[in-house]
């Protein structure tokens, strides 16, 4: 699995809120693997790996719209959404649109490159 966290550069605005700096932007990448949920609401799901959580935590008082939800960009393949990232179990659960499985022809137990854009 490849993990990769990234900030702006030095160049890049980054905001001050409570005496804390955090990114303008925050970008997280990471390989995991696609699980299926078969409660009330089904829906195709990939974990966030506990590594990135940290840098995914520190945007939720700026971003969030209650429940700890992350609003993001996501990235697989050539296919670029907006959604949210859902808090469960101490990480974050990211959905996955049936147009966006399609589009990149990837199925249940399918390990995918994640690309995930906050803006802090």
């Amino acid at each position: 699995m490849r993990t990769t966290i990234w900030t702006p550069s030095d160049g890049e605005s980054r905001r001050n809120v409570g005496g804390r700096s955090y990114p303008g932007r925050v970008n997280v990448e990471f390989s995991a693997e696609i699980w299926f949920w078969k409660g009330p609401s089904p829906w195709h799901w990939v974990t966030v790996p506990d590594e990135e959580c940290g840098a995914l935590e520190a945007t939720v008082a700026l971003v969030s719209y209650g429940w700890g939800m992350i609003p993001v960009r996501a990235q697989i393949g050539d296919t670029e959404w907006t959604t949210s990232l859902t808090p469960k179990d101490g990480q974050y659960i990211l959905p996955l649109k049936t147009s966006v499985r399609r589009a990149e022809g990837i199925e249940l137990g399918d390990t995918i490159s994640v690309r995930l854009t906050i803006d802090a």
